[in-house]
């Protein structure tokens, strides 16, 4: 799905990535590394992202750490975050933080999409079209609760709200199957 950027080192270590993790909030580390993170800290709450402060309540392993599964190394560090994802991945604490997550997700969810080897379940394409198309019907549509005809700019308000609610619930779809890919369910 993603790959650590091969010009880059993790932030905590500086040095090459080792089993590679994505945070929720696009950074990259070494698994290994953010996992220690974690454990230096309240192993109570989730990390803060060592670069922007941001929580991380997910961990997204690169496809090659994913592959990697035979080296013993690699296979504790994909546990030690299934279990960190286990225990903080299931929801986003509130809706700032879904908000800041959702470029993340989007980006994710689209490069998903976009890859003919990758497929997201049938139930998760069907919500995310049904979603869509009920969004984009309601935007078109001249009915409003808030009507931009009597309300200029500010009727526009609740067609911003729907688009909005739209992209935060398929975020929040693609945010399980993450959960469930790498947290959720022992592989």
């Amino acid at each position: 799905m993603n790959q650590a950027p091969e010009n880059e080192v993790c932030s905590i270590c500086h040095g090459n990535f080792s089993a590679p993790c994505q945070a929720n909030c696009s950074h990259w580390f070494c698994g290994n590394c953010i996992m220690l993170v974690w454990r230096h800290g309240s192993t109570l709450r989730p990390c803060k992202c060592p670069l922007c402060r941001r929580p991380i309540t997910l961990l997204v392993p690169s496809e090659d750490t994913s592959r990697g599964r035979d080296d013993p190394t690699v296979s504790e560090v994909l546990s030690d975050v299934q279990t960190y994802n286990r225990v903080f991945g299931g929801q986003s604490t509130g809706l700032s933080q879904r908000i800041q997550d959702l470029p993340f997700l989007l980006r994710m969810l689209l490069r998903e999409i976009m890859d003919p080897q990758r497929t997201l379940p049938l139930v998760i394409k069907a919500r995310v079209y049904i979603a869509l198309i009920l969004s984009v019907i309601y935007i078109i549509s001249p009915i409003d609760i808030i009507p931009e005809a009597l309300f200029g700019i500010i009727g526009l308000l609740d067609d911003v709200i729907i688009a909005l609610i739209f992209l935060l619930h398929v975020a929040a779809l693609y945010r399980s199957v993450l959960y469930s890919r790498h947290g959720g369910s022992a592989s």
